[in-house]
């Protein structure tokens, strides 16, 4: 098992990408904990719920206490965790753009700064940030989720170089799906799905299961010399 005796963090781990990358890595022998303000859509063996909402700091350190007491580390962490409020950037309110900064990016960071530098004193560990295809190219209506998309590329590399200081093997990295069939692509119109799949070179959308094994190689040792990678998954859309 290329993950076994792992110890994994999933943020926005109840359902869609972060429920597939939660299964597969409890599957492949880690020990998971699905953080969500959501319940578990799923049952799965060595998968454990964690109440969590990333915007609340205590919440996240009381996150990481727990883990440590009972674990006594944390190997692996995705920061999936993500919302959507889009809209045209002079039709974006303060409250739309400050939800969605504090979510994608600020929760990024909060649990980040805490786990880090837990696994720099452990000497190893694995962080993958979830990017998406918009914070490379941008997209129109999504100036907020944009933002915080390429502010993931930009933590992630930034952390690469932080985390692996004083010898520590601590690798960051981002994955960038495109098109992907989750709960919130199926209430698209067939037509638009259409379209989007035609701007892929596979001449297909991509599934979830596929995001979670790009994941799963990036938390495991074959990618034991990957760091500061921005890992497209997106069926050459942008070829």
């Amino acid at each position: 098992m290329r993950l076994e005796g792992k110890i994994a963090v999933v943020t926005g781990g109840a359902r869609g990408l972060g429920a597939e990358m939660a299964k597969l890595f409890a599957i492949e022998g880690a020990k998971v904990i699905a953080a969500d303000m959501n319940e578990l859509s799923f049952e799965q063996e060595n998968v454990e719920y964690y109440k969590l909402n990333v915007t609340d700091v205590d919440n996240c350190q009381q996150l990481v206490n727990d883990i440590c007491e009972k674990y006594g580390r944390i190997d692996i962490l995705v920061n999936n965790a993500g919302i959507t409020r889009d809209a045209l950037t002079h039709k974006i309110t303060d409250d739309m753009w400050n939800l969605v900064i504090d979510v994608n990016l600020k929760g990024v960071f909060n649990l980040t700064r805490l786990i880090g530098p837990k696994m720099m004193e452990q000497g190893s560990g694995s962080i993958i940030n979830i990017s998406s295809i918009v914070g490379e190219y941008g997209n129109i209506g999504q100036a907020n989720y944009s933002a915080t998309k390429a502010g993931v590329i930009g933590l992630a590399k930034t952390w690469a170089k932080e985390f692996a200081r004083k010898g520590a093997n601590v690798r960051v990295n981002v994955i960038a799906p495109g098109y992907i069939m989750t709960d919130i692509l199926k209430t698209v119109p067939q037509d638009l799905l259409e379209k989007f799949a035609k701007l892929t070179m596979l001449k297909r959308l991509g599934q979830a299961e596929e995001i979670a094994k790009a994941a799963l190689f990036l938390a495991s040792d074959e990618a034991s010399y990957v760091t500061g990678h921005v890992l497209d998954v997106n069926g050459g859309m942008r070829l």
